[in-house]
């Protein structure tokens, strides 16, 4: 095989990923004022964005190590049987790129993820190498993301988190079944007590001495997992059940929902089935939810028999449309729970509402300045100046809001 420069290499590990759904976007497209028009540049290969607990966006270098894996996951792009275009970086390669990219200011931090190459350890232990040598070496305090492997020795994904921000540990698919069925290299058992070990030393590392010493720190932004979706038939139902267990069990951060695009590959024996980017989209609405709005799973999907979302308005809104005899609700009285189920009515809208409502009567005007979407509340709630009348209870109700019908191309 021809030997490939560290751009040919760069361009392929970051394509490859874009597959672990661990950012909040993938960058963008390649852009420069070479030719004298315009002003500034972008760089095409590798860039995507994430998010601080304080809503500060952080550029990421988002690369794999290597695509080159001994694993057969059907749905993996990189899986060993995958005829795609292979390239490995050394750890020399990805300490140097790192530091070059935060050095010209494209990046702010980096997020790393790899194939597995050799034995789960030997891969775990150069991830862990480049962490530590941008940290103790190059004196690097930007963000560090590791995808962490589950199989590696307990000990490598203990120095991990004392060199990243935050680890990170597929769960793969939402059922046991699913990965005996489509990754049987995978252990559920095995991935889940590497997520307990991290969320222990986690703990650990909160904990001070009876002298009031602070252990090192560890994984100080917690840990994240990501779970592919429409691979194996799993509704969102299950896929929701699942992830509220591993909010409970685990103590995570986020859980990063993929959605499944099959591979062009007959020996790969998955559905023909390629569920739309929306229902990811809904996926994440409800996971929000159920843990910022005092939701359960069983009445977001509720709704329709087979268990999943309504893919053509967001949870909430499905939500109201099949519980109209709740609304509508008077806003100067109403709970912080019941507000919270307002469609249109975020936690900061309700928490200004409850603030303002106990020095004088909220009117409808009011609510657009405290940065509510009446479009959607409108027809949910009562206020000084404002009664929907018979809107709650319309025939056409949910067509005001469902996406106007489609023609179809026919070639």
């Amino acid at each position: 095989m021809a030997q490939l420069d560290l751009s040919e290499k760069l361009a392929i590990l970051s394509d490859a990923a874009r597959y672990d759904a661990s950012c909040a976007s993938s960058g963008t497209a390649r852009r420069d004022s070479r030719d004298g028009k315009g002003l500034g540049s972008t760089e095409g290969s590798g860039i995507c964005h994430s998010y601080a607990p304080d809503g500060r966006c952080i550029s990421l270098l988002k690369i794999l190590m290597t695509n080159f894996c001994i694993y057969d996951c059907a749905y993996c792009i990189n899986r060993v049987s995958s005829n795609v275009r292979r390239a490995r970086f050394s750890v020399d390669e990805v300490v140097q790129l790192t530091i070059e990219f935060y050095r010209r200011n494209y990046i702010e931090g980096l997020f790393l993820s790899s194939g597995i190459i050799r034995s789960p350890d030997a891969t775990m232990s150069d991830m862990v190498r480049i962490a530590k040598r941008l940290r103790e070496d190059e004196a690097f305090r930007g963000y560090i993301h590791l995808k962490t492997i589950p199989d590696a020795a307990p000990e490598l994904v203990e120095q991990a988190g004392l060199y990243a921000d935050r680890l990170s540990i597929n769960v793969e698919l939402p059922t046991e079944r699913g990965i005996q069925a489509y990754a049987p290299e995978k252990n559920p058992a095995t991935i889940r007590k590497a997520m307990g070990d991290v969320k222990a030393h986690k703990a650990v590392a909160n904990d001070r001495s009876f002298r009031g010493k602070r252990p090192k720190r560890f994984a100080p932004a917690g840990q994240s997992t990501q779970m592919i979706v429409g691979a194996d038939g799993s509704s969102d139902a299950t896929i929701l059940g699942q992830s509220t267990q591993l909010y409970g069990d685990y103590g995570l951060r986020r859980v990063y929902y993929s959605a499944f695009s099959p591979i062009p590959d007959a020996s790969a024996n998955l559905p023909l089935i390629k569920p739309p980017l929306i229902r990811e989209h809904r996926l994440y609405q409800a996971d929000w939810l159920l843990r910022f709005y005092g939701f359960d799973v069983g009445e977001i999907t509720a709704g329709r028999s087979d268990g999943n979302l309504d893919l053509d308005m967001d949870p909430k809104l499905a939500w109201a449309l099949q519980n109209r005899a709740v609304f509508p609700i008077n806003v100067n009285r109403a709970s912080k729970e019941l507000l919270l189920r307002v469609p249109g009515f975020g936690t900061r809208t309700v928490g200004r509402i409850l603030q303002t409502r106990r020095h004088r009567t909220l009117r409808y005007e009011d609510l657009t300045r405290m940065g509510a979407s009446l479009k959607k509340a409108r027809a949910f709630i009562t206020a000084q100046g404002w009664t929907p009348g018979a809107l709650t209870d319309s025939a056409d109700l949910r067509a005001r809001f469902a996406p106007p019908p489609e023609q179809l191309s026919l070639f």
